[in-house]
């Protein structure tokens, strides 16, 4: 009898933590770690992480800003990271390596313009003879302007100069300061170097910039397809359940979904995580970004035509090969 009112007691105890979330407690991780770059591709996990969406699998929910592919691969290296924003082909060249990474989702399809002093230059056939600015040398979006020069039939090393520099930021100090005439700017770095130059006050210092090319656009009429690059987006890192994966995913397509909404809220947002970015240039950013968050395993035809190109001229950008199937998250 004793023995079957124990029984009892603990049974009631069991259902009595299940009431109260106890043993969900129980069940969260002590941390869980967000990192992205300064760019569109990390708005969703600010939002995430603001919102609260995932508190009730972490203790903590946090973001970290990466600057640069450097910075990222030590991070990815020493483990201390468990989601992050990406270029796509990195995400594929880390997993390639050896890295344990797999890729949720495509997000981030159109970023890149050349922005520039010459309100005449709009197409790359004008950039034969010029200087410009470039970001990341080897990563985006670095891969997809030499791809595009190439298949354009201009030489990288003959018909231009390209002056390569550490960030997108580094680039539109460039431009803004009038050392070079033309950058290559990822967003929101296009819309903050806009920014920084309107205005009456500032005309007689800095110079009037335009959006010359959109590179997303140059993309779709070189190759026949659509006007979209699948550039960035959100990988999973480590041994993390499919659960966990399948949850963040889907909060990131919400955050997303909220910042595409409500754009001016979104700017105030991000600003407050990042000292460069003021709200103007972040709504204009988002206006002019391709964003939509895509299932890894729903992009792979677009990533692996990507990758292809990739593959033909530098093959060591993705790791030497096609990533395998594994690399596609599929719910």
């Amino acid at each position: 009898m004793k023995q079957r009112i124990r029984q009892c007691g603990l049974l009631l105890l069991g259902i009595a933590l299940l009431l109260t979330g106890t043993t969900a407690a129980a069940e969260r991780q002590e941390r869980l770690v967000l990192a992205g770059p300064p760019a569109a591709v990390s708005f969703p996990l600010i939002r995430m992480v603001e919102s609260g969406a995932l508190d009730d699998i972490a203790e903590q929910v946090e973001y970290v800003e990466w600057r640069d592919p450097d910075q990222v691969r030590a991070l990815l290296l020493r483990g201390n990271v468990d989601f992050v924003a990406l270029p796509s082909n990195v995400a594929a060249n880390l997993h390639n390596r050896g890295i344990d990474l797999q890729l949720l989702n495509i997000s981030s399809w159109g970023l890149l313009w050349v922005v520039s002093r010459d309100a005449e230059l709009d197409s790359l056939a004008d950039l034969a003879g010029k200087e410009i600015a470039v970001p990341f040398r080897g990563d985006m979006p670095d891969v997809v302007l030499r791809e595009l020069l190439r298949a354009n039939g201009l030489d990288e090393r003959r018909d231009l100069r390209l002056r390569y520099v550490a960030s997108p930021m580094d680039a539109m100090q460039l431009l803004i300061v009038r050392r070079v005439d033309h950058a290559l700017l990822s967003e929101p770095a296009a819309s903050m170097a806009l920014y920084q130059t309107q205005g009456a006050a500032l005309s007689q210092i800095v110079p009037e910039l335009h959006r010359a090319i959109d590179l997303q656009q140059a993309w779709g009429e070189t190759f026949e397809r659509e006007s979209r690059i699948p550039q960035a987006g959100l990988s999973a890192v480590g041994e993390l359940s499919p659960a966990l994966r399948s949850r963040v995913q889907h909060e990131y397509a919400a955050a997303l979904e909220w910042v595409l909404a409500n754009p001016e809220a979104a700017g105030e947002m991000v600003a407050r995580h990042s000292g460069m970015l003021k709200p103007p240039a972040v709504v204009d950013a988002i206006a002019h970004s391709q964003l939509r968050a895509v299932p890894a395993a729903v992009a792979r035809a677009e990533l692996e035509h990507f990758y292809s190109v990739l593959e033909r001229t530098t093959p060591a950008l993705i790791g030497g090969q096609l990533p395998p199937e594994r690399f596609y998250f599929d719910e």
